[in-house]
């Protein structure tokens, strides 16, 4: 009993040592303050809270979506990168491509949905209490569907979005993030405003020592007092030192169109030093 208590302890005392090492590999190199927080697979972060100057990344993404009268296939591509410490910058090319069930024939055109920028500023950063603050604005060029690009103007209208995020560390390996902000539609062919208010928050678990986590997200959504949220199960997994692939099963508390989903994201960080 005493010896089995006593291995237990080193165990513990091991992983604390891996953590406490890796938390410093992050946070402690030179240049501004920065957290270790675990980042969100499905509602992307601009880049990294705290970011750091000549910090940059690449993501692709595939997703699939199970709704009522189609299924929705979705790719993007999408490169964010830091100019300045602190600053992250974003451009993203999401496609979506519909194909309707049993032939029904019942699917929206396949599209570019958008050209999409953003940028997220932290202004609050403490490596003391672990808690990371950003505020950000995503601006989407919206397009027409592929077919209409001869007959209309491809733009179809822009999205704006400003949002905030508060993230907290509890501990060295759980880690929890808000993000939330108004999303707004302006058709050009019409004078109404569809507005609805986003609020993400997630809750993860990073494996000791390491970039892989497992968690999920609660994705919601309040637009004309109609409430929906999705929950997102996921995990994140380094295959190389700067490789990661995220995996997401998105399950809908209340199915009125969308059924389940799945997506994947690639992660790939450019001269990313272990």
């Amino acid at each position: 009993m005493i010896t089995l208590c006593t291995q237990g302890q080193t165990e513990q005392d091991i992983n604390k040592k891996i953590d406490s090492l890796y938390i410093e590999e992050v946070e402690n190199k030179h240049g501004s303050d920065k957290v270790l927080h675990a980042e969100p697979l499905f509602i992307d972060l601009i880049r990294d809270l705290g970011a750091r100057k000549g910090e940059s990344e690449w993501n692709v993404g595939i997703g699939l979506s199970d709704n009522k009268n189609y299924d929705e296939y979705t790719a993007l591509v999408e490169y964010e990168w830091a100019p300045v410490n602190r600053l992250g910058l974003e451009v993203e090319l999401p496609f979506s491509f519909y194909y309707p069930i049993n032939g029904s024939g019942i699917a929206p055109g396949n599209k570019l949905n958008s050209i999409k920028l953003a940028a997220q500023y932290s202004f609050f950063v403490s490596e003391r209490y672990k808690t990371s603050m950003a505020i950000g604005y995503i601006h989407e060029f919206n397009l027409t569907e592929f077919r209409e690009y001869s007959k209309r103007s491809v733009f179809s209208g822009n999205t704006f979005n400003p949002f905030f995020i508060a993230a907290r560390r509890l501990g060295s390996n759980f880690h929890t993030l808000m993000y939330t902000g108004p999303v707004i539609h302006k058709p050009y062919n019409s004078a109404d405003i569809h507005t609805s208010w986003e609020i993400n928050s997630n809750f993860h678990y990073m494996i000791p020592g390491t970039r892989n986590f497992i968690g999920i997200e609660f994705n919601k959504s309040i637009e004309n007092k109609d409430f929906d949220m999705t929950l997102r199960p996921q995990m994140r997994v380094g295959i190389a030192d700067n490789l990661l692939v995220g995996i997401v099963t998105g399950i809908p508390v209340a199915r009125e169109s969308q059924r389940f989903s799945s997506f994947i994201r690639l992660i790939y960080e450019p001269g990313h030093k272990k």
